[in-house]
């Protein structure tokens, strides 16, 4: 028996030594070495892996930063201190963040939107409710007012306010843009943060259902597109506005019977309108 164990025992020992002859050799050709600032970039980064700079994660977005496949400023929920720690690491200049939050784009709340005669009966996820019969509200592309933005959210920067809408907080949004990819209506949007200019509705209604629906809603008729010298164009019914255009001295805002396109910093609505007044 013991004629027999030794060899046996030799030629285990010596496939041993060469299989881990083998292994060491291919790591030593086959080692891909990975960058040390990899690490450390990936250390200045906030690790929310929100995916708002449109790649899979922090990792993902660390690699391609050192690999020069991606800005530096990239990351809106670090924004400019984590480009400026990132622009460190690799020795090179920040240049310029701009800081982006999210935007809501209606204000058909609680007594300006008007209800569907049937009460909606069913989930109340806004995705749930434009599938299943469009929530509530007459308009079919205002706010749903089911919450998922702020669900969606990770930075607790948003909730629903007292008119069944979702509200901004400043100073708490990273600009990640989760929100703006929950709503299934796109009311959300990412703009930089000292933009004062909207146009607070999503509908592509006639003038005549728009009117009937929402006492706020754009009403297409093209007066600001008018007197705005080509910086507001009308595209199915709705108001849209070229921010590299567009001068706010020319905007006639005081046109507006809805006050559909406004100034964010003007918290009160337009109380001169008809349709306001009516819906009050």
């Amino acid at each position: 028996m013991e004629a027999t164990l030794i060899p046996a025992l030799f030629t285990m020992g010596g496939l041993g030594i060469f299989f881990a002859g083998a292994l060491a050799l291919a790591d030593r050709k086959l080692r891909v070495e990975e960058d040390p600032r990899i690490a450390l970039v990936a250390e200045q980064l906030p690790g929310a892996n929100c995916g708002a700079c449109g790649l899979a994660g922090c990792q993902d977005f660390a690699i391609r930063v050192v690999a020069g496949e991606a800005a530096l400023t990239g990351c809106p929920v670090g924004g400019a201190e984590v480009a400026a720690e990132i622009a460190r690491v690799l020795g090179v200049e920040p240049g310029q963040s701009v800081r982006l939050v999210a935007r809501v784009h209606c204000r058909g709340g609680a007594g300006l939107a008007v209800d569907k005669s049937g009460e909606y009966m069913g989930p109340s996820s806004c995705s749930a409710q434009a599938l299943v019969g469009g929530g509530e509200k007459a308009c079919l592309y205002g706010c749903l007012g089911g919450g998922e933005c702020v669900t969606a959210c990770q930075f607790d920067a948003l909730i629903m306010n007292g008119q069944g809408l979702p509200e901004v907080i400043d100073e708490l949004c990273t600009g990640c843009g989760a929100c703006v990819r929950a709503c299934p209506r796109n009311v959300l949007e990412l703009h930089p943060e000292d933009r004062d200019l909207f146009v607070f509705c999503r509908s592509h209604d006639d003038p005549k259902t728009a009117k009937k629906v929402c006492a706020v809603a754009c009403l297409g008729c093209g007066i600001c597109a008018r007197k705005s010298n080509g910086a507001i164009t009308m595209r199915e019914n709705l108001a849209i506005i070229d921010y590299e255009r567009f001068d706010p001295a020319e905007i006639p805002l005081d046109k507006c019977r809805t006050g559909a396109i406004g100034l964010l910093s003007a918290q009160a609505l337009p109380a001169t309108s008809e349709s306001a007044k009516a819906a009050a």
